[in-house]
């Protein structure tokens, strides 16, 4: 039980120091630092927020439109930037896999626990201020909120573990990862409500566990004000088995590293 614990210990030293690593390296030389982190998306979202306003009006089919724009690109972007960040993982640090203790997963995890955080940080700079104003009113329930987010991060991460297995053992097939990322945006859930669909519809797009991410996180910003359709076993076995597959494709990758 003791070398388990010290092993726990060292893992998470590992992680921690990787996570620091990977700021430096992303934000070190900058001006403005892991800040950026923060203003990328945000800049990007109240982009969205502002034009779709100016579309649609205060509301569309009976919701605001600013924290339904909210919720949905911020869920888009930690998709996307997750998915992304990982898949160049093992090509931009294979280096650091001459040092014993350190391996591919624990790379992962650190660059996937720095999208969910700068991510989440970038929400509520957001959130709050838009708050203040009155475009938004406060969050309904925390608690859902945050178990989406959370429960959106361990499937996006097992997704992202996918992708880089998969692209690892073949460069090909990275050249597909955003054509297809694209293509499948409707069944994310991000853009709509499920409500606003016909029931044929509704039954089509809740096989996707994005479109139940979206929903649950709507469900904590607007409470029962607003329909929604969410299931949370759903979501979290979902993310189980991505993120069980994902392990062992990449360990397979392993193999295909190219040390430099």
């Amino acid at each position: 039980m003791r070398s388990y614990l010290e092993s726990i210990a060292l893992k998470r030293r590992v992680i921690n120091a990787l996570f620091i690593r990977e700021l430096m390296a992303r934000f070190g030389h900058s001006n403005v630092g892991f800040l950026w982190q923060v203003l990328e998306p945000l800049v990007l979202t109240l982009g969205v927020v502002a034009s779709w306003s100016l579309i649609y009006g205060e509301r569309n089919h009976g919701v605001r439109v600013v924290p339904l724009v909210l919720t949905g690109y911020t869920l888009l972007t930690l998709w996307r930037h997750m998915t992304t960040r990982l898949t160049n993982s093992f090509r931009q640090t294979s280096g650091l896999l001459f040092h014993r203790v350190v391996k591919p997963i624990d790379i992962l995890i650190a660059r996937g626990l720095l999208e969910s955080v700068g991510m989440l940080m970038a929400f509520f700079a957001a959130y709050i201020p838009l708050v203040l104003l009155g475009f938004i009113e406060p969050v309904n329930d925390y608690l859902v909120l945050l178990g989406a987010w959370t429960l959106m991060c361990f499937l996006t991460f097992g997704e992202a573990l996918i992708i880089t297995g998969v692209t690892s053992m073949s460069e090909t097939l990275e050249r597909f990862v955003q054509p297809v990322m694209y293509l499948i945006l409707p069944l994310t859930g991000v853009f709509y409500m499920v409500f606003w669909l016909p029931p044929a519809a509704r039954q089509v797009v809740l096989y996707s566990p994005l479109v139940h991410a979206s929903e649950m996180l709507r469900a904590g910003m607007f409470g029962q004000a607003i329909p929604t359709f969410w299931d949370p076993w759903y979501l979290l076995l979902w993310g189980i088995a991505a993120n069980a597959f994902g392990w062992v494709l990449v360990l397979k990758a392993q193999k295909h590293i190219e040390m430099e």
